[in-house]
């Protein structure tokens, strides 16, 4: 093995040592679908893949409900990330924490995701989705809910967890980091919102000084 391959393989392992295992306070800017947040932390933003659960697509039936719940519970609060890998799209897996509740199995608990640890390992994850099944609760009140691994089989080519990466640039940025877009009006999706106010220090999308930018893009409806 090369000098520079070993250095490679020793880096990455290095990564994946830090990944695993990890524990930090983040706040939660972005909720993307049911089982993945964008969180800010000292050094940037981290996209972050909730671990053990799988929860519909934004554009499968029920996915709206299910961001819409992981939305209610974590949009703009401080969590415990407790990282436990970096998956090959480059986000955090990880579990989440909110004063003591187990994000991710309260999603499972709700019914607003699948069950999705290792071989069905996570005996606690199986009992709560069993749970929500006999009452019905959530996605288990659908005549035949579709598991998002299978809708992605069927839809591939709008499967967006394969369009991830851990601090997303936006388009029209320039290759300093940053453009010139300066209004809520101008901006394409939350993400990029997000970007400009964390990364390039754009205040005037943080009108409520919250935190958040572009409530319209960002913040869910009232429901």
């Amino acid at each position: 093995m090369s000098f520079l391959r070993s250095l490679i393989y020793v880096t990455l392992l290095g990564a994946s040592c830090v990944a695993q295992g990890a524990e930090f306070t983040a706040k939660v800017v972005v909720v993307l679908d049911g089982d993945t947040v964008m969180v800010q932390r000292k050094g940037g933003l981290v996209k972050i893949r909730l671990a053990e659960i799988d929860a519909p697509e934004k554009a499968q039936i029920f996915g709206e409900t299910s961001k819409n719940s992981l939305s209610d519970m974590v949009l703009g609060k401080q969590v415990k990330v407790s990282s436990q890998a970096m998956d090959k799209y480059g986000r955090m897996v990880a579990n989440l924490g909110l004063d003591g509740l187990d994000v991710n199995a309260e999603q499972i608990r709700r019914g607003m995701a699948w069950e999705y640890s290792h071989f069905h390992g996570n005996k606690e994850l199986v009992a709560l989705q069993e749970e929500a099944k006999q009452v019905p609760r959530g996605l288990w009140a659908l005549s035949d809910p579709m598991p998002p691994w299978e809708w992605r089989k069927l839809h591939p080519n709008m499967d967006d967890k394969s369009h991830v990466a851990a601090a997303p640039v936006a388009d029209n940025v320039s290759s300093s980091g940053c453009g010139s877009k300066k209004r809520c009006s101008e901006m394409t999706s939350c993400e990029e919102a997000t970007y400009y106010l964390t990364q390039c220090g754009i205040k005037t999308l943080d009108g409520n000084g919250d935190g958040v930018p572009c409530d319209k893009l960002c913040t869910p409806a009232a429901r």
